[in-house]
């Protein structure tokens, strides 16, 4: 059965005023998939499917619901259309409550190459009322070609993204904008939680800052170092890994899991750098000593269990990111961060990371 999220009439109409700044006629329509999908970990049947839940039997049915959202893929094409349009065949939109904004989990988040860099053009997000209906991402641009990236949405689960361009117009696909393929595991924060569009989730903005190709599985809240998720990256083609392992597990779990699950995905890729992420700081932690004994004792854990990993296995790091904004008001909820964190979070582990690689030849 398909859910869907209800909205105040005052968000729904503004998402139909959105629908309706039309641009010239557009008839004619690209698969998604039939152009170039980035950051993608491995091929599946769905090509907006993360892992193949068929081939993959272990998980929970939220975390086989989570793989198949498309949060971290990416479509790149070049156009000379003046109007860019998206029409979904929703397998669902997110069906729980949360601080995350419509356009992140269920919408489309545009960038367009200026100057040679990244730069941020339009989002959009159809209204769970109408998701069927075909949606104006943006129109009246200026004439010539347009290197585009448009992101997946974060919380959603798509069978088909038609992109629709003017009538006569050229859309073709772009090479990948991204080089290698890095892997990274994570939690909420890495599924992009909090974010208001997709394109600010933290591997995304690390992406365009460094031209790595990040392949995100994140699992929202599902994070805790299980063999299932080792053996799907033990079968991945990647050159290295990154992990936010720390911020779903508790203490014991840190601790009767970290050390098999490296040896499970270190056992496949000998030889590549796997860098752990502590977690980051949580904010709802600041007057409730219940949350602040906590965490700080899963943080402890971490810290120990990866000095002793470090000396232990060769090629594992441990890195700390940070996403913390002065006077702690940076979150969104509590745990979250805001856009301006996850920023702040791309920005902390862009050199340690890429030191990291170059050590391997990843540049």
């Amino acid at each position: 059965m398909k859910k869907y999220c209800v909205l105040p009439t005052a968000v729904l109409f503004a998402l139909c005023s959105l629908n309706a700044e039309a641009g010239p006629s557009v008839r004619q329509y690209t698969e998604a998939a039939d152009l170039t999908i980035t950051g993608k970990l491995m091929d599946t049947p769905n090509p907006y499917h993360r892992i193949d839940t068929v081939a993959y039997r272990d998980f929970t049915p939220a975390e086989n619901k989570l793989v198949r959202e498309s949060s971290g893929l990416a479509v790149a094409f070049a156009t000379d259309s003046r109007t860019i349009t998206v029409t979904t065949d929703f397998g669902y939109f997110i069906d729980f409550p949360g601080a995350t904004a419509l356009f992140a989990t269920a919408g489309y988040d545009l960038y367009i190459k200026k100057g040679g860099r990244w730069v941020w053009a339009a989002a959009r997000a159809v209204s769970p009322l109408h998701k069927d209906e075909e949606l104006t991402l943006i129109s009246d641009m200026a004439e010539g070609v347009k290197e585009c990236l448009m992101y997946l949405p974060l919380f959603s689960e798509e069978h088909s993204i038609k992109i629709g361009t003017d009538s006569g117009s050229m859309i073709e696909a772009s090479p990948d904008p991204f080089r290698h393929r890095v892997g990274i595991f994570g939690s909420s924060y890495t599924h992009g939680t909090g974010t208001s569009r997709a394109g600010l989730a933290y591997p995304a903005q690390f992406s365009r800052l460094t031209g790595i190709q990040l392949l995100s599985i994140a699992v929202s809240g599902n994070c805790k170092l299980q063999q299932s998720f080792a053996k799907v990256l033990a079968d991945a083609e990647v050159d290295a890994l990154i992990f936010d392992a720390f911020s779903n597990p508790n203490g014991e779990m840190i601790r009767d899991r970290l050390f098999p699950f490296i040896e499970t995905v270190q056992a496949a890729h000998p030889g590549i750098p796997l860098i752990f992420q502590r977690t980051i700081r949580r904010e709802g932690r600041n007057f409730q000593p219940q949350k602040e004994a906590y965490e700080s004792y899963k943080i402890a854990v971490a810290d120990s269990m990866m000095k002793i990993a470090c000396r232990r296995y060769k090629d594992v790091y441990y890195i700390s990111p940070d996403a913390e904004v002065p006077h702690h008001d940076g979150s969104v909820d509590g745990v979250h961060p805001t856009d301006y964190g996850y920023t702040l979070w791309a920005e902390s582990i862009r050199k340690p990371v890429m030191k990291i690689l170059r050590r391997y030849g990843i540049r």
